[in-house]
């Protein structure tokens, strides 16, 4: 039986957490987790170092720090997969990293055959402002 949703959340922000620091040897300065239905994502804030932060202020270094954190996660990934699989009781039928090099956020993405879009906004939204279960209604 699964935990309780915050505890499953906690486990895979620190799970997520101990991947980065390990992989890259730079902790991140906070973690969320988000699972809706089949996709669950995690943002690592902060993950940058002091010298990718400089690297990816100009285009060409911006877009070479996202292919290596890409392909480093696509070669490293295994460990944290199977670690989410064995938090949530569900197998990771895919996993894809994209970087926000101008704030330094890593997106883990791990879904199970979705689209998944991410938009990083510039500040925290107040809870009370939003509304609605989120399904919008396409028709």
């Amino acid at each position: 039986m699964l935990k309780s949703d915050s505890n499953i959340a906690q486990q895979v922000a620190e799970a997520a957490s101990a991947f980065q620091h390990e992989s890259t040897g730079h902790a991140a300065k906070s973690v969320n987790v988000v699972l809706s239905e089949g996709t669950l994502v995690v943002t690592l804030h902060g993950a940058l170092t002091p010298a990718e932060k400089v690297l990816a202020q100009t285009l060409a270094g911006a877009a070479q720090l996202q292919e290596y954190h890409r392909q480093l996660f696509a070669d490293s990934c295994g460990s944290l997969r199977q670690e989410i699989e064995k938090i949530t009781g569900v197998e990771v039928c895919e996993a894809s990293a994209e970087i926000e090099s101008r704030t330094g956020s890593v997106v883990q993405v791990f879904t199970s055959g979705t689209m998944v879009q991410v938009f990083l906004l510039a500040h925290s939204v107040p809870a009370d402002s939003w509304s609605g279960n989120g399904q919008g209604d396409t028709s």
